[in-house]
């Protein structure tokens, strides 16, 4: 029936090529055999996610790693794990020299900045962030870093909260600094919620962490644009936190991740009824290894304590208390997000449906004033934003991998050598002399206003304050009258019947080798992959087939933004309700709430006099070091873009220097950052001290010359850098 050979010795003369009666009997052999193998791939997955839950559920990771501290033996254990990735390249250096560990070692640069890869527990497993050679985890590697990696496992620890994690995650920083002493403080790349744990991390224990990366991580939960991102509606409509509450009882006090992705699913149902599948049936010849292993992945359903789930919902998703500095944890830790010190790099996407831009921005202009204020917290918070990317594809796609992961790794030592502010990352395509693409890095300076454009305002947030109160009623009642019964109904076995029954199981299990009905499949398609005869795209069905199967995606999308519309209407008719307001106070508007945030803004009226005055003291301090950055700075920044090779270039001329060369980086950073706010607060008078600085004409003369030669490392002086100069010569009497 499939054979080629019979297709072949078949009559062709009354249906020559071209005509409709041979495009019908070439569309219905190629449609038959895709069809068997559509549903052998479906079949593979489901024996697959049994494989892999009968394995543990271990971390997608194609790259080997040894473990380095296992948190399940912590005094207050969780389900963590930190992971050292090996080097394939150093490994291979090692066998070469037939030498043992201790030979690796001494390749590895001691002064080469470690990576540390926070990837989402958001109800899939760990390794997203390495499930590929052109990923994260790919690109540390390839620019010589230690890469470090956080990994979980599926269950959690008994009594396991969120803050006994953030405390696993402290001692796994502690011991990557301990191992790397010489280096600066690593570098933390967190994916989605991981992204949330690094900020809270960052915060906490500032002293343990470098610049940190959020890839698609939401900081600001209220945020978003009317009619385009529904998902911040569900709390409401729901009624908040309770039902993740009564969820947990029904599981024995565990939470099923399969409920998180099952919520992210049905944010698209064009994609995961129909468009998914439809591609792998459509191109089952090349996507079934692509299919496969992003379904491993994506169908490894993790467990959370009823503890962790709710302080996530009611702390984050629902009490915004991140951005409003009230979120506490069980061990009486408050994050304030301004006390991260280290430079942030947030990595946002207009494509994103599940983190957009202002959930993923907002937190910036919800937390400071004003640029004005990053600068006096001396702090770097850099943005990029991509077109089109999905969530999953700001830590999943190669070309987003090779493109902008690299290039933010690339600039991670630069980025503490920014002046404080905030900034929009821009990488622009350059081609290099053998014709490739290379790219080009800049930071352009921005205003608060350049994000709060992303967005349609904070008026439509102010609902959510009071779905923050109803939330916190409605739990405490569910709590007291009906969680004790559930819990007198709950074991471990109606938690092992609701796993099984949940339809992301079903669905997988049901269609795996334990399904007898799959034997027939399972025998057809290797003889169906030995005689494929496919349908060419220009076949007549095909096209239409095509044009079917788009107009059912259209029917869902249609589907869903009605949906979308409709709960975007019920949940402002509910919560702008003003009897809602009235029943419903928001918590963060209560008078001792203002008189705090009224006491906290005259504090930094005060604070913002001091620390200028502190500053404009400082105009004449200093020698030729400070001067020659100084000069290197007024430069670098005069065309109001920071480019990374005169970045790079200002950077080897101060390691030359040799009173600069005995200073700790830290000492060196320090002089960057009081010469750059130096002269934020007062450029002219900054340039006319220099003189007082340099008193001898010749330590003028070759400081001139270096500020020159910074001026043209990116192979054109602009007007504004020429303009600097000549003021700096003037100062200077050269």
């Amino acid at each position: 029936m499939f054979s080629n050979d019979l297709y072949a010795s078949m009559d062709h003369s009354l249906m020559p090529e071209g005509s409709l009666g041979r495009e019908a009997c070439d569309y219905l052999l190629d449609t038959v055999q895709r069809s068997i193998l559509f549903w052998d791939v479906i079949r593979q997955r489901g024996t697959n996610y049994i494989a892999h839950i009968n394995d543990d559920q271990p971390p997608v990771l194609v790259f080997d790693y040894d473990t380095i501290l296992d948190a399940r033996e912590f005094d207050r254990p969780t389900n963590y794990s930190l992971v050292k990735i090996k080097n394939r390249r150093l490994s291979q250096a090692a066998g070469d020299k037939q030498g043992d560990a201790d030979d690796l070692q001494e390749t590895e640069s001691p002064y080469k900045r470690p990576l540390v890869i926070i990837d989402p527990r958001a109800g899939h497993g760990p390794g997203i962030g390495g499930s590929k050679e052109l990923s994260e985890i790919g690109m540390a590697l390839n620019q010589g870093h230690p890469v470090y990696f956080v990994m979980f496992f599926t269950y959690p620890m008994p009594g396991q909260t969120l803050a006994d994690v953030k405390n696993a995650e402290i001692r796994f920083l502690e011991e990557v600094r301990r191992r790397h002493p010489k280096a600066a403080k690593p570098v933390v790349i967190g994916n989605c919620q991981g992204g949330w744990a690094s900020a809270i991390l960052s915060a906490d224990r500032p002293d343990l962490v470098g610049p940190l990366v959020l890839n698609g991580a939401p900081l600001s939960y209220w945020s978003g644009v009317d009619g385009k991102n529904p998902m911040r509606y569900k709390g409401g409509l729901l009624g908040g936190v309770w039902l993740n509450s009564l969820m947990s009882d029904m599981s024995n006090g565990m939470f099923d991740g399969a409920n998180l992705v099952w919520n992210m699913e049905m944010l698209n149902p064009a994609n995961t009824y129909w468009k998914k599948e439809y591609n792998l049936y459509a191109k089952v010849d090349t996507e079934k290894d692509r299919y496969l292993n992003f379904e491993r992945w994506w169908g490894g359903f993790f467990w959370m304590t009823k503890e962790e789930i709710h302080r996530i919902v009611d702390g984050l998703f629902i009490g915004n208390q991140l951005v409003r500095g009230t979120f506490e944890m069980a061990d009486g830790s408050r994050i304030d997000l301004k006390n991260i010190e280290g430079p942030v790099v947030v990595f946002a996407s207009e494509g994103d449906n599940i983190t957009p831009p202002q959930q993923a921005l907002n937190w910036i202009p919800q937390v400071y004033d004003s640029v004005d204020e990053i600068r006096r917290q001396k702090q770097v918070v850099v943005y990029i934003v991509h077109p089109k990317i999905g969530h999953l594809g700001i830590f999943v796609a190669s070309s987003i991998a090779q493109k902008e992961t690299k290039e933010i790794i690339g600039s991670v030592e630069m980025l503490e050598y920014l002046s404080p502010g905030l900034y929009e990352l821009i990488i622009d395509e350059e081609p290099n002399k053998n014709g490739n693409n290379d790219y080009k890095v800049r930071f352009e300076p921005r205003e608060m206003e350049d994000i709060l454009a992303l967005d349609d305002g904070f008026d439509d947030e102010e609902p959510f304050g009071h779905v923050q109160a109803l939330s916190e009623l409605m739990d405490r009642y569910y709590n007291a009258y009906l969680s004790p019964f559930v819990q007198s109904l709950s074991s471990e076995y109606t938690r092992e019947i609701f796993r099984l029954l949940h339809p992301l199981r079903v669905q997988r299990y049901g269609f795996s080798d334990l399904n007898p009905g799959m034997v027939g499949v399972k025998t057809l398609a290797p003889y169906v992959v030995e005689n494929r005869k496919e349908a060419p795209s220009t076949n007549m069905f095909r096209k239409m087939e095509s044009a079917v199967a788009e107009s059912v995606e259209n029917m869902w999308n249609l589907y869903r933004d009605l949906r979308d519309m409709g709960q975007e209407i019920m949940f402002q008719g509910i919560y702008h309700n003003p009897v809602v307001h009235h029943l419903f106070p928001d918590p963060g508007t209560t008078p001792e709430r203002e008189a705090e945030k009224a006491k906290a803004k005259a504090q930094q009226a005060i604070s913002q006099k001091a620390d200028r005055a502190a500053l404009v003291a400082k105009l004449e301090s200093g020698d030729y070091g400070e001067a020659l950055i100084r000069m290197l700075l007024a430069v670098i920044g005069a065309d109001g873009s920071i480019d990374e090779k005169e970045m790079k270039h200002a950077e080897t001329i101060i390691r030359e220097r040799r009173r600069l060369q005995k200073m700790k980086p830290s000492e060196l950073k320090a002089i960057v950052v009081e010469q750059s706010r130096i002269l934020q607060t007062d450029f002219d008078g900054a340039i006319k001290a220099l003189p007082k600085m340099m008193s001898r004409k010749v330590d003028r003369k070759r400081a001139f010359a270096l500020a020159e030669s910074v001026s043209t490392a990116d192979g054109e002086l602009h007007e504004n850098e020429a303009r600097v100069l000549d003021q700096i010569k003037a100062a200077l009497a050269l």
